[in-house]
């Protein structure tokens, strides 16, 4: 069974110079976990997460940094002022741009159920050979398709 048989081919994704606040929107309303980031051209540039999200809003807390007796002092932020910060900045700070791992339409689900398996990755870009995403796939997509071709045949 090949990657092209079970993807999501309506893909949405995010620009680099989106606002992290709109990148929240998506997520909310058509419930995922995660898109890639792409140009205008559709080509993948990285991938941003909740994860990603959460952490560049998560509030800071006190630190003091030492440099050999130079001392930093960086003060613990609330979260509502980090989050009136945050919101416009732009999704490209946050993503993922490097060592992003992808899948091919043409890729074995073998393949794909190994590597959401050993990175414990949830959703993956799927591209063509010029790196333009052509849909995604996710653990419940790999889940969804065992299911119903491999398990009701049993």
């Amino acid at each position: 069974m090949k990657v092209r048989e079970f993807m999501i081919k309506d893909v949405i994704s995010a620009r680099p110079n989106d606002p992290i606040k709109d990148v929240m929107n998506t997520f909310v309303e058509k419930k995922i976990g995660g898109l890639p980031v792409v140009d205008e051209t559709g080509k993948l540039l990285g991938m941003v997460t909740d994860g990603d999200v959460l952490r560049a809003i998560k509030p800071r807390d006190l630190q003091i940094y030492d440099f050999f007796a130079f001392i930093m002092y960086v003060e613990k932020q609330e979260l509502e002022n980090l989050l009136n910060e945050m919101v416009e900045l732009e999704v490209s700070k946050i993503a993922k741009r490097s060592g992003i791992v992808t899948v091919s339409p043409d890729d074995d689900m073998e393949q794909v159920m190994t590597i959401l398996a050993k990175h414990h990755f949830k959703k993956l870009p799927v591209i063509d050979q010029d790196r333009r995403v052509v849909g995604v796939i996710s653990r419940g997509d790999v889940i969804r398709n065992i299911q119903t071709k491999i398990l009701k045949q049993l």
